[in-house]
C-alpha cells in the first residue's frame, strides 16, 4: 500500500464519527485487500472517497447531505445486480461498490448513509427506505435525513438527482424504511411505526453489515 494512502486512512480514521462499523470500512486491512484483489482504479476511487470525507468533514450538516449526495451519483455508474453480481438482489458495501465502480440503488443508498455516519450525522437521522417508484413502476430505495424528528424527510437519490423533501417526490411511493436500529413501515410522512426485523429487506442488510465486520470485500 502507497505511504500517502496509509497516512489519508489514518488522518480520516481520526476525524470521522467513532462508529465501530464505519471505522472497518476505514481500516487498513480493507485497503489492502481491495489492493490484491481489484485493479489500480479501484484504490484510486476508494483513495477519491476518502480524501473527499477528509475535505468534507468541516461542512454544514446541510452541505454535507449535498456533497455526499452528489459525490456518489457523479462516481458509481448504474448497475443491476445480475450483471454487476450475477445475482438477483445482492447488497453491497461501501467498499465493494467503490472497488467495483457500479453499483444498483441500494448500493447508492448505502454507500451514501455510511459516508454520512462517517461525517458525524447521527444515525438516527437517517433511515434507508424502500418505495415504488411510480415513472418506472419499479421498487427502488433511496436514503432520506430527517433534519428534526417527526419532520418531513429530505430523499437522497440515484435516479432522480436533486435533493428534495419526501412530499415533493410525487413519483415515489413509500413501502418500509430502516437503518440499524430497526425497520418501520412507512407513513405519510415517512416516518413510520416500527415493527420486527424478520424481513427479506433487513436480513440482506444484515448480510452486508457482517461482511463488513468481518472485512470481507468480494468481487463480481
Amino acid at each position: 500500500m502507497k505511504g500517502g494512502l496509509l497516512i489519508l486512512l489514518i488522518l480520516t480514521c481520526c476525524v470521522v464519527a467513532k462508529n465501530d462499523i464505519t471505522l472497518k470500512l476505514l481500516s487498513v486491512e480493507v485497503l489492502k485487500k481491495i489492493n490484491q484483489q481489484y485493479s489500480s482504479d479501484s484504490v484510486k476511487r476508494t483513495k477519491g472517497w476518502l480524501a473527499f470525507l477528509k475535505k468534507s468533514e468541516l461542512s454544514s450538516e446541510w452541505q454535507k447531505l449535498h456533497l455526499v449526495n452528489d459525490f456518489f451519483n457523479k462516481n458509481i455508474t448504474y448497475r443491476s445486480d445480475l450483471t454487476l453480481w450475477k445475482k438477483n438482489d445482492y447488497w453491497a458495501t461501501p467498499i465493494e461498490t467503490l472497488a467495483q465502480g457500479a453499483g444498483d440503488c441500494e448500493d447508492y443508498a448505502i454507500a451514501k448513509y455510511f459516508s454520512l455516519l462517517a461525517l458525524g450525522v447521527a444515525p438516527v437521522k437517517l433511515r434507508l427506505m424502500y418505495v415504488r417508484q411510480l415513472e418506472i413502476n419499479e421498487p427502488h430505495m433511496v436514503l432520506i435525513y430527517f433534519s428534526e424528528p417527526n419532520t418531513v424527510p429530505y430523499v437522497l437519490d440515484n435516479y432522480k438527482t436533486a435533493l428534495l423533501p419526501a412530499n415533493k417526490r410525487k413519483d415515489l411511493k413509500p413501502i418500509y424504511s430502516f437503518n440499524a436500529q430497526g425497520l418501520w413501515l412507512a407513513k405519510a410522512k415517512g416516518l413510520g411505526v416500527k415493527i420486527n426485523t424478520k424481513n427479506k429487506g433487513f436480513s440482506h442488510w444484515n448480510l452486508m453489515l457482517n461482511r463488513i465486520e468481518t472485512l470481507q470485500v468480494n468481487r463480481n
